[in-house]
């Protein structure tokens, strides 16, 4: 049984627009397809006719920096992003988190773009991005907008973006200043399943003894990935030390919805693990941000 009919190598945002609006049945976008053809495979995915394959596209493997940001295309698979300098300097919780993902053959082939249209809420290179303040460019046959990162997301699973007319094609986000650093963790489970239990991700900005910024995002802690901003606003202006952290910790645990999950943990172990993570992220972040010179 043929799994698709027609394979499109788009060379362009626009070539791929447009094989997205005229395939005559179903049709993917396919990067590095490591979820989308087992699923074809193993048939929790109805057959398509037409899959458009965009790796090809200089725009979505582009990696660089542009007019004062760091760009990253949607194809850029994993492992480049964790051995790039640049997002190891300017992104360090987004190089922590792809390096996690998967094994090596999964991290070489899959991408970051893949990862966030498939808007899981603990997908970990989403909950890097969202707490990097990270953007997400999308072209449609209109032209190229630019939305904030939660706003590409409706509910587990669900992503905003339409299928057939929209292409999520990189990410924007800030370099990183002075004094500003960011840090991921995750729990996963012992045996070795390469699925997050809970993650986290912080960035923030310190000056002398004080955390002047903060940015913090969890999951799943919701049915989205998101911010936890009553968190980051009991942060603000505290002095960095056992108090402040104890306060966010507090503060996350009031504002995360966490539930059980039969295949992962229980609602209890997150909140518990919830605190954990917050205050190794934030001791990470911390110590970066007042190295000499960043």
């Amino acid at each position: 049984m043929n799994l698709w009919k027609t394979y499109h190598n788009a060379r362009s945002v626009q070539d791929a627009l447009q094989a997205l609006n005229t395939a005559p049945g179903d049709v993917n976008l396919i990067a590095g397809g490591t979820d989308l053809l087992l699923d074809l495979q193993q048939g929790r995915h109805a057959p398509v006719h037409t899959l458009v394959d965009v790796t090809a596209i200089p725009e979505m493997t582009a990696l660089e920096i542009r007019s004062g940001e760091l760009f990253i295309g949607a194809a850029v698979p994993h492992s480049r992003i964790t051995q790039s300098e640049l997002v190891c300097q300017h992104a360090a919780a987004l190089a922590t988190a792809c390096g996690l993902i998967g094994g090596p053959q999964v991290r070489n082939t899959a991408t970051l773009g893949g990862n966030v249209a498939h808007a899981l809420p603990a997908a970990d290179g989403t909950i890097a991005l969202v707490a990097l303040d990270a953007q997400a460019v999308i072209a449609s046959s209109s032209g190229t907008r630019r939305v904030p990162m939660e706003e590409l997301f409706l509910g587990p699973g669900q992503s905003a973006l339409e299928p057939r007319r929209e292409l999520l094609v990189g990410f924007y986000q800030p370099l990183k200043g002075m004094h500003q650093a960011s840090a991921f963790k995750r729990v996963m489970r012992p045996q070795g399943v390469a699925i997050a239990i809970l993650n986290a991700a912080v960035w923030l900005q310190r000056e002398g003894d004080t955390i002047a910024a903060a940015r913090i995002a969890m999951g799943p802690s919701g049915p989205v990935p998101r911010r936890l901003r009553q968190a980051e606003e009991t942060l603000r202006g505290q002095v960095f030390g056992t108090a402040a952290i104890q306060a966010g910790i507090e503060a996350v645990q009031a504002e995360a919805s966490f539930r059980t999950s039969r295949h992962r943990a229980t609602k209890e172990y997150r909140h518990q693990m919830a605190g954990v993570l917050l205050e190794d992220t934030l001791n990470m972040a911390w110590q970066s941000a007042g190295i000499t010179g960043e």
